[in-house]
């Protein structure tokens, strides 16, 4: 017997893990132990008084449900190779689907393992100074590695979420990923995850190579063989997927040299804007204080400014309750900003990206970078934040208010951005339809949050790297470039994903796409 039931408890009876399950199985009336309690959703009302829980509930071994889902990776030491270009999500999801399909990944990563990398990451706080291979962008795991770590994605129709989860949990990640309405790792626990799942790779035979950047590909009677490093290496295999995120420029000027069709995108860019915690709490929960059970409360918001006889979408991105505002410049001489939240999220800062779509029309002076356009703007725009900061990696910054009436601030508030934040007018640095933008914005997100819109919060430029600026196509059944045969672009980079989860399906479905093209062995 199976059935599905609803529950309300309390933020305690929900979160506390010393009581969770046994208060389940409590409000069933399951004191048998025959009687498996599995929670599939976990979601908190719009005030916080009370934690609905769905559970399944059925007659078997309870056991089996605790074990969790398990996988089988044999060794592929000796099989037929493919090549991997990025160790993010999209790079490790497809070296594990190649094993389990008995195909031997090689994974190129030009940046450093986890542990190597945080070296560089307390560089760029403290020291200001950036290496372009190794950064919160680049490395071991990608942009996510150091990121808030959310698992929630709308792209429930590219693949299997639920498989995702079940391979993070695998491999180290809180199990209540699995049923959490808005699913969640953290910046402090994501590196572990992502350590484990190059052990597995490597103990099945795979090969991860850091501090290896790819310089040229191999491209040999209209088909891709492999590609050449920077320390003198041709790599070859059956195919290449190519997952180098979001914010390798480069590999996008080796494929535009190379004559490898790619394209320009939309993609979206603004500030970030940093609240204390508490404020969101007493907005979102409407108390005074946030109970001790409940997590710290998060926001979506989106509005349809009009600038020039034109409607231009505005929405938050990237929200991280309980967090930090880091530096993600991939280069010396810009300033880029994004959020993070550990495992806790108990910061006393809450912060959003505030962004606004940018497309092809508003690039008129970048055409002649042709599909190079959107990068060209962006790069700009994060070379005159460091300008206008003093050349370090300070950020521009503007108390909220300020920013929206055009005033400069005298002071700025306390913040979780180590490099630190300089006052400056913003309007220097983003265009005029983007700045109107973002402060129609803010107003109409004062009004549907009250407390909202004042000068206790403050807005950092600029956060520009919200996805690809350039699409590189693929043909949609066979996942393969449209002009180069054995060419698989895959993930954010490529511009079908947008987050851990989506570029985790995209490269197991690239990894698929590719044994089928390419091996003789069967898909399982």
């Amino acid at each position: 017997m199976t059935k599905v039931v609803e529950i309300s408890l309390t933020p305690r009876e929900a979160f506390d893990e010393e009581i969770f399950e046994s208060t389940l199985r409590q409000k069933l009336g399951a004191t048998s132990m025959d009687l498996a309690v599995r929670p599939v959703k976990r979601s908190i009302d719009a005030r916080g008084r009370k934690v609905v829980v769905r559970v399944l509930a059925e007659v078997t071994d309870k056991d089996a449900h605790q074990s969790g889902t398990e996988f089988k990776y044999d060794d592929v030491g000796k099989s037929e190779p493919a090549v991997i270009v990025g160790a993010g999500p999209a790079g490790l999801f497809a070296a594990l689907r190649l094993i389990e399909l008995g195909v031997k990944p090689i994974v190129i990563e030009r940046g450093k393992d986890v542990q190597s990398r945080r070296r560089d990451l307390a560089a760029i706080n403290k020291d200001h100074v950036v290496n372009p291979d190794s950064n919160y962008c680049f490395g071991e795991g990608g942009a996510g590695t150091y990121s808030d770590g959310k698992l929630y994605t709308r792209s429930k129709k590219r693949g299997d979420v639920q498989r995702i989860l079940d391979i993070l949990v695998a491999h180290g990640a809180r199990k209540d990923i699995l049923f959490d309405a808005h699913p969640h790792i953290g910046t402090n626990k994501l590196p572990g995850v992502v350590q484990r799942i190059r052990e597995r790779i490597l103990a099945a035979g795979g090969e991860i190579r850091f501090d290896t950047r790819v310089t040229d590909f191999i491209v040999s009677d209209g088909r891709l063989t492999g590609v050449k490093t920077n320390n003198g290496e041709t790599v070859k295999g059956i195919g290449v997927i190519l997952a180098t995120g979001h914010s390798a420029r480069d590999i996008y000027e080796l494929l535009l040299s190379k004559k490898i069709e790619i394209e320009s995108k939309p993609f979206a860019l603004g500030v970030r804007v940093e609240h204390s915690q508490n404020l969101i709490d007493q907005i979102q929960y409407h108390c005074e204080t946030r109970d001790p059970f409940l997590p710290a409360s998060s926001y979506a918001l989106v509005h349809q400014a009009k600038v020039e006889g034109e409607e231009i979408g505005v929405f938050s991105f990237c929200m991280c309750p309980g967090g930090f505002i880091v530096p993600s410049a991939t280069a010396p001489g810009e300033v880029v900003v994004n959020g993070m939240s550990p495992s806790r999220r108990d910061s006393r800062f809450a912060n959003s990206g505030i962004v606004v779509e940018v497309n092809s029309e508003r690039l008129t002076g970048y055409s002649q970078f042709g599909p190079l356009a959107g990068m060209r703007f962006q790069q700009a725009i994060e070379q005159k934040a460091c300008e206008v900061a003093g050349g370090s990696q300070c950020a521009p910054a503007q108390r909220l208010i300020d920013f929206v009436e055009g005033k400069h601030s005298n002071t700025l508030l306390d913040t979780s951005y180590q490099p630190g934040l300089k006052s400056a007018d913003l309007k220097e640095v983003l265009p005029s339809y983007i700045t109107d933008s973002l402060r129609q914005g803010f107003r109409k997100f004062g009004e549907k949050m009250k407390g909202y819109f004042t000068n206790e919060a403050q807005v950092v430029g600029v956060e520009s790297r919200t996805s690809a600026p350039v699409r590189i196509p693929r043909d949609k059944a066979t996942f393969q470039h449209p002009t180069v045969k054995g060419l698989f672009p895959c993930g954010e980079g490529a511009g079908f994903a947008g987050g851990i989860v989506s570029a985790a399906m995209d490269g197991e479905k690239c990894a698929e796409a590719l044994v089928l093209l390419y091996s003789k062995k069967e898909l399982s």
